[in-house]
């Protein structure tokens, strides 16, 4: 009898386990999008990790896919399948107005931001006010593609922003080139 009840006991503590991941993952399908899309996206293409909260954007060339779950796991996952393309790199964006918002307006901000730390540890992260990210989007949205990734994330100002660059050719390079081009008129 006792056998049994540590199995049944593990077996629900497995399914509860299971299930919760579950939740907290963002929809796999959805995000096979952003692996499957990526090769065709490049320098001044978009991809955004955003809260629940975020709005619908009309721009054109702005698609907005609901994949649910947990936004730091979709972070994760669309860093890693961006800096592992070898066309494109990260440009990444966060609101400004993430570093002022208390955990008493926001409970569990602080965590969050904790979280964030750590996952972009290593890569230049540039924070701007969020209507102008908005303003930005709105503006790429109208010649380029922005796929934008809704979460079940329900804190302010906790959306992250790529703005891909290409991976092959920087800034450094490109003003050389101008520079070149400048010179030989």
């Amino acid at each position: 009898m006792q056998s049994y009840r540590f199995v049944a006991l593990a077996a629900f503590t497995a399914t509860a386990l299971l299930l919760a991941g579950c939740a907290a993952s963002p929809n796999s399908g959805s995000m096979q999008r952003v692996t499957e899309e990526l090769p065709t996206l490049g320098h001044r293409n978009w991809i955004v990790v955003a809260d629940s909260a975020y709005p619908w954007q009309t721009a054109p060339g702005i698609e907005t896919i609901y994949v649910g779950g947990d936004q730091l796991a979709a972070v994760k996952r669309v860093l890693h399948d961006v800096e592992a393309a070898p066309h494109v790199d990260p440009i990444i964006y966060l609101d400004a107005e993430l570093e002022h918002v208390s955990d008493a307006d926001a409970p569990g901000i602080a965590k969050y931001r904790k979280q964030l730390a750590s996952l972009l540890k290593g890569r230049d992260a540039q924070r701007i006010p969020h209507e102008q990210i908005i303003a930005k989007l709105g503006k790429a949205g109208q010649d380029f593609h922005v796929l934008l990734l809704k979460t079940d994330l329900t804190l302010p100002y906790t959306s992250v922003f790529i703005e891909l660059y290409a991976g092959y050719w920087d800034a450094e390079r490109e003003a050389k080139l101008r520079a070149a081009m400048e010179k030989a008129k």
